[in-house]
């Protein structure tokens, strides 16, 4: 049995991280109107500032999870208030309070109705995804998995910019709610121990689960709880609807934090590896449909944020490709990619709300000539376009290619499938930019549109100098979930 090293935290560092937001949150309720804003932007600020500070102290030599925190919750069934963050997560805790900095700030001037309530929730919604990224106790992680519905439905029901938003709300929740039962079934049977106990450690499931008698069954229920929330094909109907009637802040923190592919990379595999290696082929074949899907389907798009929400799937399933070699070079690039999301598709979909909110929609019937008016906004659309391409230079790419690179080694045809999926990306983001941003002004509310502000500028510099770093010197990331990544492997082909 391998030792997973716990390094005990002597003072309590992701607690907290976590308190900080709901603490936030009440301020926020309770701030005069004019500045709820600055109450929220300040507990984001410092939040970013701990996660940076979090960083920089861990120890990326070590392969287990360090800055824990261990104490009984549930002490008759053994469960526990359990935190702590390996590689392989740590570095989601900067990239989501960077992601949920730019959306309060890109939420500025566009919520004008119970603005107090939506930034409240927005912290709220950190403060679950933030618990999803720190748990080692799977019913603390089932706590705050579902803890994130609750304001995710008001945020988009309430704020959503389509006339079908309440819709869209409902759908979301409905297909999470239902995604969550299979989750709490697997974690209930992995819990039963042999000797009539419980266990919901995860650093101990994952080193007993091999000899689970259940394991076939746990990875299915895995399998299609986190595949919805991915999401999978043909899990993935919720997404389009989402991202055509939800707020673009709203949209940018689903598509940019990938916690469905999360989950599979860290429950449904290690949970369950002979199961996970019999079905290899499943997950292979769900990731590259997914691939090729969502890159056909992104071409035939009108719409830049249905456009997006399409080419979001398709990069997810090259994820759960590169889940699914079970090699170093595949989870690397798996978690590189996932980080990655955080900043190029968040971005994208920031930006497609910037020129919703001047224009009032993002049809292309309705766009042209948007270069004129907004160079700005055109320019950096362009750079994280080129980044959603895989550019080199771009942090994606070095994601990607270790993922293709691995994938050629196992499974030659999903390579060459992949690399379609890639050219075809290509084809769907120059096309829609064409037709949206190059030309004449045909409108003249295109022709009237004022550039991006300081604020919003601000944003997307920010975001593109985290890209365009990350791609010129990709190691600074490789070399952090290095370590966690080759245990992760050693647990599954052991």
């Amino acid at each position: 049995m391998l030792d997973i090293s716990l390094k005990l935290s002597e003072f309590s560092w992701l607690t907290t991280l976590l308190l900080l937001l709901p603490l936030g949150a009440g301020l926020t309720l309770v701030m005069p109107a004019d500045k709820t804003r600055w109450s929220a932007l300040f507990t984001n600020l410092v939040v970013l500032a701990l996660t940076i500070f979090l960083v920089t102290g861990f120890d990326s030599t070590q392969s287990g999870f360090q800055y824990v925190e261990k104490h009984d919750w549930i002490s008759t069934l053994n469960i526990q208030y359990f935190l702590g963050v390996d590689g392989i997560s740590i570095l989601f805790l900067p990239a989501t309070a960077l992601l949920f900095t730019a959306v309060t700030l890109a939420s500025w001037n566009s919520i004008q109705t119970i603005r107090r309530v939506y930034f409240a929730l927005l912290l709220i919604l950190e403060f679950s995804i933030l618990g999803v990224f720190s748990s080692l106790d799977t019913i603390l992680f089932m706590f705050f998995w579902e803890t994130t519905l609750i304001p995710l439905y008001f945020l988009i029901s309430l704020w959503g910019v389509g006339a079908n938003r309440r819709y869209a709300g409902m759908k979301y929740v409905l297909f999470m709610m239902g995604g969550g039962l299979p989750l709490v079934f697997a974690f209930i049977l992995l819990a039963i121990q042999p000797d009539g106990s419980y266990l919901f450690d995860y650093t101990q499931l994952i080193q007993v689960s091999k000899d689970n008698p259940y394991q076939y069954v746990i990875f299915f229920l895995l399998l299609i709880g986190f595949g919805v929330k991915t999401p999978l094909f043909p899990m993935h109907t919720w997404l389009p609807v989402l991202a055509q009637e939800g707020h673009p802040g709203t949209i940018a923190t689903i598509v940019g934090l990938k916690l469905g592919a999360y989950g599979l990379l860290r429950f449904t595999v290690p949970m369950a590896p002979d199961a996970a290696h019999h079905f290899q082929f499943l997950l292979i074949g769900l990731g590259t449909i997914g691939v090729v899907y969502g890159a056909v389907a992104a071409l035939s798009q009108t719409n830049i944020r249905r456009m997006l929400a399409f080419s979001s799937l398709s990069h997810v399933g090259m994820v759960v490709v590169g889940i699914a070699t079970f090699s170093l070079q595949g989870i690397q690039g798996a978690v590189f990619q996932l980080l990655n999301l955080t900043m190029v598709a968040g971005g994208l979909f920031l930006l497609a709300g910037f020129l919703h909110q001047r224009i009032g929609s993002t049809d292309v019937i309705s766009l042209g000539g948007v270069a004129k008016s907004m160079p700005l906004l055109t320019s950096f659309f362009f750079f994280l376009g080129l980044a959603n391409m895989s550019v080199p230079g771009t942090s994606t790419f070095p994601a990607e290619l270790l993922i293709i690179v691995s994938t050629f080694e196992h499974f030659t045809g999903v390579g060459l499938a992949i690399l379609f999926g890639v050219i075809m990306g290509a084809a769907y983001f120059i096309g829609i930019y064409r037709k949206a941003f190059l030309g004449e002004c045909r409108h003249e509310v295109v022709a009237d549109a004022v550039d991006l502000k300081k604020r919003e500028l601000l944003i997307t510099f920010v975001m593109s100098a985290v890209v365009l770093a990350a791609g010129l010197y990709p190691q600074m990331i490789l070399n952090v979930i290095e370590s966690s990544s080759q245990l992760w492997v050693t647990l599954v082909s052991r």
